[in-house]
C-alpha cells in the first residue's frame, strides 16, 4: 500500500471515530509504529489531525479540506438524493458546467442516461467518470492541478469558464450562511464556481444539510445569485422563508 493510500484511509478512520491509536494502526497496515507516527506527522503537518499521546485526533476546523477521496465518502446517501434531484432538471441535448465537487460527481453518474450532452468540468474525476459515455462532448477547463482536490484551477480555467455560456451552472459550496451567502474554503475553487455561475441561464447550487449555518474562508456569491437550491433534507423553516424572500427555488428529498 502507497503511503498517501495509507494516510487517506487513516483519515478515513479519524472522520468516523475521531481518535486513531498508533499500535492499533500499526497491526491494521502492517507496518511498523515509525511508519505510522510519520503519517501522523504528515498529517499534522496537513492540518488534517493533531497528534496526542500514542494516536492523533481529527481537526474539526470548518476552514481544514479533507482530501478528495475523503470527502468524497462522507454522507454518500445525501450526495445520491442531491444528485437525484440535480438529474431531473438536467435534459437531453443540454450545455452543463459541473464543478469540482464530490458532489457533483455524484451528479455526473446520475445523468450518464441522458443523450448528447455538452459536459464542462474542472474536475478530473468527473472527467474519468464520463469517460465511457458515447455521444456526449466532454471539455476540460484545464488550469493547474489542485494538490488533494484533482481540480484544476487558476487564471486558465476561469478564462475556459467564461468563454462558454450554458443551459446550467451545477455547483456545491462548503458552507452556506442568510448574512455572508454562499461561502467555500478555498479561494482559487470560489473564484471557479463564480466563473460557472456567471456563464449560465440557470444556476442551481446542490449542498448538504450540513453545510447550512456554516461558514468558510471565501465568498463564492450572494445566495441571490443562483436561482435554486438542491439539498437532502428539509431545511428549517428560516431558511425556506430566506429562499423564498430570494426567489430561490428549493428542493429536497
Amino acid at each position: 500500500m502507497l503511503a498517501l493510500e495509507r494516510r487517506n484511509r487513516i483519515l478515513e478512520k479519524l472522520q468516523e471515530e475521531k481518535r486513531v491509536v498508533v499500535s492499533e494502526l500499526s497491526q491494521l497496515y502492517d507496518v511498523s509504529e515509525e511508519t505510522i507516527r510519520r503519517d501522523l506527522e504528515k498529517l499534522e503537518k496537513d492540518g488534517l489531525a493533531t497528534k496526542s499521546y500514542g494516536g492523533a485526533v481529527i481537526n474539526e476546523n470548518i476552514n481544514i479540506d479533507m482530501p478528495f477521496n475523503v470527502r468524497k465518502n462522507r454522507n454518500v446517501v445525501g450526495k445520491q438524493k442531491i444528485a437525484e434531484i440535480v438529474a431531473s432538471m438536467v435534459q437531453d441535448g443540454e450545455h452543463i458546467f459541473l464543478d469540482a465537487s464530490t458532489t457533483a460527481v455524484f451528479v455526473a453518474k446520475a445523468i450518464k442516461s441522458r443523450e448528447r450532452m455538452t459536459v464542462i468540468t474542472n474536475s478530473i474525476e468527473i472527467i474519468i467518470e464520463l469517460s465511457d459515455v458515447s455521444d456526449w462532448n466532454i471539455i476540460s477547463t484545464g488550469g493547474s492541478l489542485k494538490e488533494g482536490y484533482l481540480a484544476l484551477v487558476g487564471p486558465k480555467t476561469e478564462a475556459a469558464i467564461s468563454s462558454y455560456y450554458v443551459d446550467k451552472a451545477i455547483v456545491s459550496c462548503k458552507a452556506l450562511d442568510t448574512e455572508k451567502g454562499i461561502m467555500d474554503s478555498v479561494e482559487l475553487f470560489s473564484a471557479a464556481k463564480q466563473a460557472m455561475l456567471n456563464s449560465s441561464r440557470q444556476r442551481i447550487l446542490a449542498v448538504d444539510s450540513s453545510k447550512f449555518d456554516t461558514t468558510a474562508f471565501s465568498k463564492l456569491a450572494d445566495i441571490r445569485m443562483v436561482d435554486t437550491v438542491v439539498t437532502d433534507a428539509k431545511p428549517s423553516q428560516h431558511w425556506l422563508d430566506y429562499f423564498e424572500e430570494c426567489g430561490v427555488k428549493c428542493y429536497y428529498p
